[in-house]
Formats: structure tokens, sequence, C-alpha cells
């Protein structure tokens, strides 16, 4: 017998298929909001953009390089109330 238990998945965003990303792109490639992200470009936690004449645009691979470096992705962080 069927039970009537919902399954709730969630979806993978694709991985970009340019290199350069608007902020809002950025932003949400790595899963913050805009101003989050500009508070963490300021602080360096993220790179600066790359200026293409009047465009800032973030470097994916940069993205990457600096995501890898931000703390956490081990139990030492953990949080029973975030599963």
């Amino acid at each position: 017998m069927m039970s009537a238990v919902s399954i709730h998945t969630r979806t993978a965003l694709p991985l970009p298929t340019r290199r350069g990303l608007s902020r809002v792109e950025a932003a949400e490639y790595i899963g913050v909001g805009a101003s989050k992200f500009d508070a963490m470009v300021t602080d360096g936690r993220m790179p600066k953009p790359k200026k293409i004449d009047g465009r800032r645009v973030w470097d994916v691979r940069l993205l990457d390089q600096f995501f890898d470096t931000l703390p956490g992705g081990d139990d030492s962080d953990h949080n029973p109330w975030d599963n």
C-alpha cells in the first residue's frame, strides 16, 4: 500500500554557461543575496570584479577559489538545528 508521503527534493542549480557573471548572478552562484555578496567583496571573502568597459563581472573560477577558502565543511561548526 502506498503512503501519501510527499518527497521533497531540491534541484541543484546548473553551472553557469559563461565565465563572467553579473553581481546578482555571482551572489546567486555562491548562494547568498546581493547585499551579503557586496559585503563579502568589501571584506575580501569574495573577489573584486573585473571591469569590461562600464560593466563589472565576476569570474566564476575566482568565485570558486574564494568560496573554497570560506570556513566550514566539517562537523566542528555543525548546528543540530540545521538538518
